[in-house]
C-alpha cells in the first residue's frame, strides 16, 4: 500500500507531465451547464435513441471533480460532481480528438475536469455525457479520503471540513439547510417591515449580555477594544434615533468554554420593535420558527433522534418560578439570601462557584435541573429582576421582569424582553451590576455610558429578541452538536481537557 507521501509524489509527477503537454490550471472554462441542469436538459428533450456524435442529442459542456473512474480498454466512465449534483462521463477513444484519450493516464480521483459532448442515456438507464472533447482543469495533489465516503471520525471531519464536504453528502445537506435557515429568517423580518442594519463588532464596552469578552488593541486609536458579546445596545440606539423596527444577523463573540451547544463565536439574530412588548415578541417567535420549519423542512414535525419536535401544537407556557417549583422543588422567593440558595442548590447536586451572586446561583439551578426537562417548545416567562437588568419590571410585581426564554430540546432558543426604557432605573440597575463585578462575579452586565446617555434622549416602549441561529439550524437539521452546523467550529488542540461552556447561547 503506497504511503501518502508516495501518492503525492506520483501526482506531482503527473502534474509535471500535464504542464509539459500545455495543460493544467486554466484561468477559465467553457462550462455551459451544471450537472443537475444537464440532467434536467436531457430529461426535458429525451429521445433515448440518439447516438454519440449524431448531432440530434442535447449538447452540454460540464465541469467538476472526478469522484470515480473505470477504464475499460478503449472506453472509460468517470463520475463527475459539482455543487449541484453528479453525472456520468463517457470517454471513448474513437470519439475524442487524437491524444485526448491518453490524458486518462494523468487523471486521478479528486482532479477537476471539463468535458463537452452530447447527453445520452446508457443501457443501464443513467444520464451520461458522451464526451467529444475533455481536459484536466486541476490536478489534485493530495488523495481524497479513502473509499470516497470514508471520512467518518468527527474530529477529523471538523478539522478538515473541506474533505468532509467532499466525502459526505450529509455534511453538504446540513450546510445547505443551515444556509436556507438564515436566509428564511432574514426574509421573515424583511417581509414584516424590519430594517436590516449593521452595527460595530469592535466596541469599547461588552454590553447587552452577561459574558466574558475577547479583548484586542486598536493601534490607530491607541486603546483597548473588545469584540461584541451582543448586538442589543446599538440596536436600541436606532430605536432612539427614530427607526421603529430593526434587526441584525451578525457574529458575536464570548470568551467562554466549548461544548456540543457552545462555540466562542456564533451567529446571533437580534430584533427590536417599537410599541411592542414581550407578549408580542412571543407570538412573533412562534410564527418565525414555524415559518422557517415550513420553508426549510416542509413540515412542523421535525425528527430529532428518537423523538419528534412538535411545532404545530400550542406551545407550552410557564413562569420561571413555576418551572423551578415543578422541576427543582425550589421556590426562589423562599431563598432571598445567597448562601441559603446555594445550600439548596448543593443539596440537589448543583455545583456553585463560591464567588457567584444570588442571580448566578438561581440561574445555575435553572440550567442544571429545569432546562433539560423542556424538550417540546416551551416559553418560560417572568424572570427575577436580578437576572435581567435590561428588561422592564412587571407593573403588578416589580420583583420580576417582562422577559421570556424559549426552550426546545432542553436548551435555550430565544431570549426576549419588554425593554427597560427608564434611563434612571436603567442606570441604577447597571450600577448594581458593577458592584457584583467588583465582588468577583465576572458574568454580569457592564454599564455602557454611551448607551445610558442615549437612553436619556428617550426610547419608545419596545420588545426585543435575541436568538442564536446555530441552534435553530440544529433544530432544522436534526443535529445534536453545534459543530455539525458550523462549517469551521472552534476546536481545542488535540489532548486538551474541556472547560465549562459558560452561558453562551
Amino acid at each position: 500500500m503506497p504511503t501518502e507521501g508516495e501518492l503525492i509524489a506520483n501526482r506531482l509527477a503527473k502534474r509535471e507531465r500535464l504542464l509539459a503537454r500545455g495543460g493544467g490550471y486554466p484561468a477559465r472554462t467553457r462550462r455551459t451547464h451544471s450537472c443537475r441542469a444537464a440532467v434536467t436538459l436531457f430529461e426535458s428533450t429525451e429521445s433515448g435513441s440518439a447516438e454519440p456524435g449524431s448531432g440530434s442529442a442535447p449538447h452540454a459542456a460540464l465541469g467538476g471533480r472526478v469522484t470515480g473512474q473505470r477504464v475499460l480498454g478503449r472506453a472509460a466512465f468517470l463520475d463527475l460532481r459539482d455543487g449541484s449534483g453528479s453525472i456520468q462521463l463517457y470517454l471513448r477513444r474513437d470519439l475524442l480528438p487524437e491524444g485526448e484519450y491518453e490524458l486518462l493516464e494523468l487523471l486521478d480521483v479528486g482532479d477537476f475536469v471539463e468535458a463537452e459532448g452530447t447527453l445520452i442515456r446508457t443501457r443501464s438507464g443513467e444520464v451520461t455525457l458522451a464526451a467529444e472533447s475533455w481536459r484536466i482543469l486541476v490536478k489534485a495533489l493530495r488523495p481524497l479520503p479513502e473509499k470516497w465516503a470514508g471520512l467518518s471520525d468527527p474530529e477529523t471531519r471538523y478539522r478538515e471540513r473541506h474533505l468532509d464536504l467532499v466525502a459526505n453528502e450529509r455534511s453538504r445537506e446540513v450546510a445547505r439547510i443551515s444556509a436556507a435557515t438564515v436566509s428564511t429568517v432574514r426574509r421573515f423580518f424583511e417581509d414584516r417591515g424590519f430594517l436590516e442594519v449593521a452595527t460595530p463588532v469592535l466596541v469599547d464596552q461588552a454590553g447587552g449580555a452577561a459574558a466574558r469578552p475577547f479583548r484586542t488593541y486598536h493601534n490607530a486609536l491607541d486603546r483597548e477594544l473588545v469584540l461584541r458579546i451582543s448586538i442589543e445596545l446599538h440596536l436600541k440606539r436606532l430605536l432612539i434615533g427614530g427607526f421603529d423596527r430593526v434587526f441584525e444577523i451578525g457574529r458575536v463573540f464570548r470568551n467562554e468554554g466549548l461544548s456540543h451547544r457552545h462555540n466562542p463565536e456564533f451567529l446571533l439574530l437580534e430584533s427590536y420593535e417599537a410599541y411592542a412588548d414581550y407578549e408580542d415578541v412571543a407570538r412573533m417567535v412562534e410564527q418565525l420558527v414555524r415559518h422557517v420549519a415550513m420553508e426549510v423542512r416542509g413540515t412542523l414535525e421535525i425528527p430529532h433522534g428518537d423523538l419528534v419536535v412538535d411545532l404545530a401544537s400550542p406551545w407550552a407556557r410557564t413562569t420561571y418560578r413555576e418551572a423551578l417549583l415543578e422541576h427543582a422543588g425550589i421556590d426562589y422567593r423562599d431563598y432571598p439570601d445567597r448562601d441559603a440558595l446555594a445550600g439548596a442548590a448543593a443539596e440537589r447536586g448543583v455545583p456553585v462557584d463560591p464567588a457567584a451572586s444570588w442571580a448566578s446561583v438561581v440561574d445555575a439551578i435553572m440550567q442544571r435541573l429545569v432546562e433539560p426537562e423542556l424538550v417540546q417548545p416551551t416559553f418560560v416567562f417572568d424572570y427575577p429582576t436580578e437576572l435581567s437588568p435590561l428588561a422592564k419590571a412587571r407593573e403588578d410585581d416589580p420583583a420580576v421582569v417582562e422577559r421570556f426564554e424559549l426552550f426546545i430540546l432542553g436548551y435555550e432558543f430565544a431570549n426576549a424582553y419588554s425593554e427597560l426604557n427608564d434611563p434612571v432605573e436603567q442606570r441604577r440597575r447597571l450600577e448594581a451590576q458593577a458592584l457584583k463585578r467588583a465582588a468577583g462575579d465576572e458574568e454580569v452586565e457592564v454599564a455602557d455610558e454611551a448607551f445610558l446617555e442615549a437612553l436619556e434622549s428617550g426610547m419608545p416602549p419596545a420588545g426585543g429578541l435575541g436568538m442564536g441561529l446555530e441552534r435553530l439550524m440544529m433544530l432544522m437539521t436534526g443535529e445534536h452538536s453545534i459543530r455539525e452546523v458550523l462549517l469551521f467550529p472552534a476546536l481545542r488542540d488535540r489532548g486538551d481537557s474541556p472547560k465549562s461552556p459558560g452561558n453562551a447561547p
